[in-house]
């Protein structure tokens, strides 16, 4: 991992590198100014005063009266200069001088404007520098905080019922592991809103038909005993809607996953399968295993898998309805093949969306186009999957396989 790989995915630590690189910029500039500023006033304390030097007084015919050497005293600024010059004899000579006009600008910066002046022109200099650094450090946290601003956009929205809303996905940090995990919740609440409308519309629209039935018949039979006929057909009509409701609630029950549908125990398939080909009269090859196969599962939902299989098969097979429990590269298989008029492979997938029906099929007695939803929202909540492929023998009809994770006590044949 290399080591920017760290500050990419932590807010925090860019946050801190940027605050503390900008403090420690700060610091730097600060202590060189103040060293620059100490200086300045150390020299402006202190006279200067030059070396030595060599003077000759002639007089007026340019002859040399007396040479020697002249030392300049210290003097504060605005003070007489003198000048001791001591001759070759001993003798020693006073020099004075009237102090000079400052120029502007000078060593003294007599003339310079008040705010270049220490300590004027020190704080002016931190002023520039802690500008600079605050400059130079807003871009980087703006961009930072421009990030949550639009995901605090978007949990607006989404609040206020925008649930195609999401937030764009940009870095490798909190914020985009945030926008991340915020656009799979959405997208998930977005399905299962659109789910439930779904479902509710459409269980509504069944729900009518038995009802307008039963109301219908109550009408035409004006008081009277009703016939046997009817009375069948009326209670034809009421196990329709008592199924209806039930897979209904069990749909709704299964996707909320957090919902509890039953213990997890180790669920032999074959015996499951054996009991159920047995109440719809199936062929069930128990030659493809004769070990058994174990999965980890809820029984009553692998059993209402299992029974929805078969009752579709019955309710579209005009012939044998076989069923095999097998294992297959590490998973449980439960083929449920009929021979039917099969299905196009381009509904393969739409049969299994709630109260979808294949093209003329509506009308057929004892569906209400929950059956193989529940099958694959049974097999998602066991890690597993769902298809229909057609049969492996060429013939008519349709094979659907439920496939599940295999346990671990039956994963070696």
């Amino acid at each position: 991992m290399s080591l920017s790989n760290p500050f990419a995915r932590r807010l925090y630590l860019r946050i801190w590198l940027a605050v503390v690189g900008g403090i420690a910029v700060l610091t730097l500039v600060v202590g060189w100014a103040w060293r620059i500023a100490e200086e300045q006033k150390a020299s402006n304390n202190q006279p200067f005063v030059p070396p030595s030097r060599e003077m000759v007084l002639r007089d007026a015919k340019g002859d040399v009266v007396f040479r020697g050497p002249a030392a300049r005293q210290p003097s504060e600024p605005g003070e007489n200069v003198e000048f001791h010059i001591e001759s070759d004899t001993g003798q020693t000579f006073v020099l004075q001088m009237a102090p000079r006009p400052q120029n502007r600008g000078g060593r003294g910066g007599g003339d310079a404007a008040f705010w270049t002046r220490p300590p004027f022109g020190f704080l002016w200099l931190l002023g520039i520098v802690g500008l600079a650094v605050a400059v130079g450090v807003y871009p980087i946290i703006r961009r930072l905080t421009l990030r949550l601003e639009a995901l605090q956009r978007s949990v607006k929205h989404f609040g206020e019922g925008d649930l195609s809303v999401r937030v764009p996905e940009q870095g490798q940090d909190e914020v985009a592991d945030l926008a991340r995990q915020f656009n799979a919740a959405a997208a998930r609440v977005e399905t299962l809103v659109k789910s439930h409308k779904s479902l509710l519309a459409n269980a509504s629209h069944e729900l009518r038909s038995p009802l307008t039935r039963i109301r219908m018949g109550m009408e035409l039979m004006g008081g009277q005993q009703p016939s046997p006929a009817f009375r069948a057909e009326i209670l034809r009509n009421i196990a329709e809607l008592d199924q209806l409701v039930d897979e209904i609630l069990l749909a709704s029950r299964l996707d909320a996953r957090e919902a509890d549908v039953g213990t997890v125990e180790t669920v032999d398939l074959v015996g499951l399968a054996a009991e159920e080909c047995a109440r719809v009269d199936a062929d069930l090859d128990v030659g493809a295993s004769p070990d058994g196969v174990d999965v980890q599962g809820i029984s009553k939902l692998l059993r209402r898998a299992i029974r929805n299989l078969l009752e579709n098969a019955r309710r579209y097979s005009t012939g044998e309805i076989s069923v095999a429990v097998l294992r297959h590269q590490g998973h449980a298989e439960v083929r449920v093949c009929d021979q039917g008029p099969g299905v196009p492979a381009s509904q393969r997938e739409r049969i299994f969306e709630p109260f979808y029906r294949l093209p003329g099929a509506s009308e057929r007695a004892g569906g209400v186009g929950l059956g193989l939803a529940l099958v694959r929202s049974i097999a998602g909540r066991h890690n597993g999957m769902v298809f229909c492929e057609d049969r492996p023998d060429g013939a008519g009809g349709a094979c659907f396989v439920l496939r599940l994770p295999v346990s671990a006590s039956s994963a070696t044949p």
